[in-house]
């Protein structure tokens, strides 16, 4: 267990980093303000210092940042802005952002209601171990043509085939 002073010295220490512009910094302070760690919670200051982050391309950052937008936490709700943060991580790999772009496409929250790219990142996400995405991508499936399923499979393919080329 971690004592208050020890927060109190890491939100200042990250604080004076963040300011120079240093993304995991930025993304550590924007959790010590959402969750009153070493300072008062303070959930425009988490959205603040996420977006700092996000803007630098930190997918955890994105993430967070996404999920304060769907609940309208700290800021106005906005289903726009967290498909757009969502999506943002989900490109990049992360699989929670994968998961809640494949909700985001299924409920048609944010962006136009598409169970085939629903099923893409569901597939996505499902197939680098997230369990909750399996369980989403075959419930998705339930509401899918075959033609609609093959096209989504191949989506998925193309976007891993995009991701290792861009690693080599």
């Amino acid at each position: 267990k971690v004592a208050a002073e020890d927060y109190s010295q890491s939100f200042f220490w990250y604080k004076k980093v963040a300011e120079k512009g240093d993304a995991n910094a930025q993304l550590n302070l924007g959790q010590m303000y959402e969750y009153g760690k070493g300072t008062d919670e303070n959930y425009t200051q988490a959205v603040y210092w996420y977006k700092k982050a996000a803007e630098q391309g930190d997918t955890e950052a994105q993430l967070n940042l996404a999920v304060m937008y769907k609940y309208g936490t700290g800021v106005n709700e906005d289903s726009s802005q967290a498909v757009f943060w969502y999506k943002k991580a989900a490109e990049q790999g992360n699989t929670k952002a994968q998961l809640n772009l494949a909700v985001m496409y299924a409920s048609g929250e944010g962006i136009l209601e598409s169970f085939v790219l629903a099923y893409k990142w569901a597939n996505l996400a499902a197939a680098r171990g997230n369990e909750n995405a399996r369980e989403m991508k075959n419930e998705v499936k339930k509401r899918m043509t075959r033609t609609q399923i093959a096209e989504a499979q191949q989506l998925s393919l193309e976007w891993q085939q995009n991701q290792s080329g861009a690693e080599n």
